[in-house]
């Protein structure tokens, strides 16, 4: 992928692979391959990319920053549009998220005009209050579509998950959107992106975020083409945004935000009067240079003389808001907002953060968290926590510390940089934390769901009596945003100051990684990294009984069958009545790779919950 490329609809990616020529196709990895390594000229909003001495392709993005129509793509060449120049170059660019178009309100009136965009049938079944009566044939046979191109990609693994198997993936997902099929679409996508940088071998890239996405994507996909009712399965357009009355906001924290797209910007968390959680978002093209610009970037609300560093201290009256399904504040023509003095995190609804005890706070986003959808984590308003501790060791990149508890001892749990991206200040702030033994601080962040006892500071502050914690500029407004504002030794009281702490003689213990699903987590990971073939490996090396077997005597009865079940399918063949070996089915796979998948997740799941739990003697 070329991050210098404007990001492409999924649709215009998918169209121009199916106008190519078979004998084009065969061509098509290796001259993507090629062409994301090709300079890119600028010329104002216009990319050209020169692909030989006869061939130029310039991409015209719209108004979105995307390009999101076939005319937008060009190419000097005799056989354009029909040409691998364009093709590839469309293949090197980022994926664009289904979102990029205009915002458009949603009219909450019942005599809504003509042109007034449809709802999905999660909205539908919420105005109404009454239960869904399933997803429509439409959407039933978009979800099918989708079920089958995942299977393939799945059977296929990484290395075979070329360009082609991507534009089916990519047109299965645009068929998804059209029947409003939210949620399915956007794991498509990030299927997609993952493969994409698993083949290039980027240093980002994490197989486990591959595995999630494709685990997501079948799940959904299956349950609905099976017409199930819930319409959660479905999600919603995260773009439709709807009349939310008057609202009075106070700053919380900023968070940055680089995406694998080539997005880039800020989203500022903000707490209302009632307690209720809402981001106001700032994602453009542009990368981790726009994520750091977009710091002080103007707010687009109601006037804009408030800008994203002084919202997150501070605070505004909005009438007319507008809101998207995830908490997004919209900027419609209608809406009017005033800035206010903020709130400090000791007082109003901002205290309310730290009054809460962490294990019962964490168990609470746990169960919200187990039906909510992948792809809003850490880009809606979702409900951060906070907590008071005292740090009281280091190791590699994580904190260890403690709660502070009124009543006694508290949690030991890590915390862990939210990015470890250079171009951001997390990892200079963690160095200086981690300097400072018995510091004692207020922390805002999320929940880490795959690392036992983890959470992700975004922002830090001191504590109310003063004794042994940081001490901000005024300016700063009784916080620092660690992904922004960095740390200097003026900020922390002296050593002598600080308490003496026991430091952590051994690592806690770590249920996720000692228990013996590492031998089911590595099947379902060489599945998706090898395919179907490197899936089968176990069957035929006879590994297949004594994995099985450590996992039974552990206790993972259900997991050691899967992981068989699994292996058993990855080398099964038929054969015709000639004895010719058939095509294997990737159904029936794809049916045993996800049951063995959703076993995993909810057995890891369960067991990082654990550790939350004030009996845990984890972190």
């Amino acid at each position: 992928m070329n991050a210098e490329l404007p990001p492409v609809a999924p649709e215009v990616v998918a169209a121009a692979v199916e106008q190519l020529t078979s004998r084009l196709r065969k061509k098509l990895d290796a001259t993507i391959e090629t062409y994301a390594t090709l300079p890119v000229t600028v010329d104002g909003a216009v990319r050209r990319v020169r692909c030989g001495e006869d061939a130029e392709v310039t991409l015209t993005p719209g108004p979105s920053g995307a390009v999101t129509d076939a005319g937008q793509a060009e190419c000097s060449c005799l056989l354009a549009p029909r040409c691998l120049h364009r093709t590839a170059v469309l293949g090197a660019a980022p994926v664009a998220d289904a979102d990029t178009a205009v915002e458009t309100p949603v009219p909450s009136s019942k005599s809504a005009p003509d042109d007034a965009p449809e709802l999905t049938t999660s909205q539908q079944d919420t105005d109404s209050g009454q239960p869904s009566a399933g997803p429509t044939p439409a959407q039933v046979a978009a979800a099918a579509g989708l079920w089958g191109a995942a299977a393939a990609l799945l059977a296929a693994g990484v290395p075979g998950a070329g360009a082609v198997p991507q534009a089916e993936l990519l047109r299965a997902a645009h068929t998804a959107r059209l029947a409003g099929l939210h949620r399915p679409e956007a794991a498509a996508l990030r299927v997609v992106r993952a493969v994409r940088a698993a083949r290039a071998r980027h240093d980002g890239h994490r197989l486990a975020d591959l595995v999630a996405a494709l685990r997501e994507l079948l799940l959904t996909s299956g349950l609905l083409a099976a017409s199930d009712p819930d319409t959660a399965l479905v999600g919603t357009a995260r773009r439709g945004y709807r009349p939310g009355g008057g609202l009075r906001v106070h700053g919380v924290c900023r968070e940055p935000v680089i995406s694998a797209t080539g997005y880039g910007g800020v989203v500022t968390h903000v707490l209302s009067d009632d307690g209720r959680w809402f981001s106001v978002a700032d994602v453009k093209p542009g990368g981790a240079s726009r994520a750091r610009g977009a710091a002080t970037a103007t707010v687009a609300l109601g006037s804009g003389s408030v800008d994203h560093a002084q919202l997150s201290r501070g605070g505004l009256l909005i009438s007319g808001a507008t809101l998207s399904p995830d908490g997004r504040l919209g900027a419609g023509k209608g809406v009017r907002a005033t800035p206010v003095p903020g709130l400090s995190w000791t007082s109003g609804p901002l205290a309310g953060l730290f009054s809460r005890p962490l294990a019962e706070a964490a168990v609470a986003r746990f169960a919200v968290g187990a039906a909510s959808d992948p792809e809003r984590s850490g880009q809606g308003a979702e409900e951060l926590i906070g907590c008071d501790v005292i740090v009281v060791g280091a190791n590699e990149d994580h904190l260890f510390v403690r709660e502070l508890a009124a009543d006694g001892e508290g949690l030991l749990f890590r915390l862990v940089p939210a990015s470890s991206h250079p171009g951001l200040a997390h990892a200079a702030n963690f160095r200086r934390l981690a300097a400072r033994p018995g510091l004692r601080l207020r922390v805002v962040g999320r929940l880490d769901p795959d690392r036992a006892a983890t959470l992700r500071p975004l922002a830090v502050g001191p504590l109310p009596d003063g004794a042994a914690t940081l001490r901000l500029p005024a300016e700063w407004a009784g916080h620092a945003d660690l992904g922004y504002d960095r740390l200097e030794g003026a900020h922390f009281p002296p050593a002598e100051e600080l308490p003496a702490v026991t430091g952590v003689s051994a690592l806690p213990p770590d249920p996720v990684a000692e228990a013996p699903l590492w031998r089911l987590r590595r099947l379902v990971e060489v599945a998706v990294s090898g395919g179907r073939r490197a899936a089968a490996e176990p069957a035929r090396n006879g590994d297949r009984a004594a994995g099985a077997a450590a996992l039974r005597r552990s206790g993972f009865r259900t997991a050691a069958d899967l992981a068989e079940a699994l292996a058993a399918e990855a080398d099964r063949r038929s054969r015709d009545v000639f004895g010719r070996t058939q095509q294997a089915d990737p159904d029936g796979y794809a049916r045993a790779w996800l049951a063995a998948a959703v076993c995993l997740s909810g057995t890891e799941r369960a067991l990082v919950e654990a550790t939350w739990r004030p009996s845990a003697v984890v972190g």
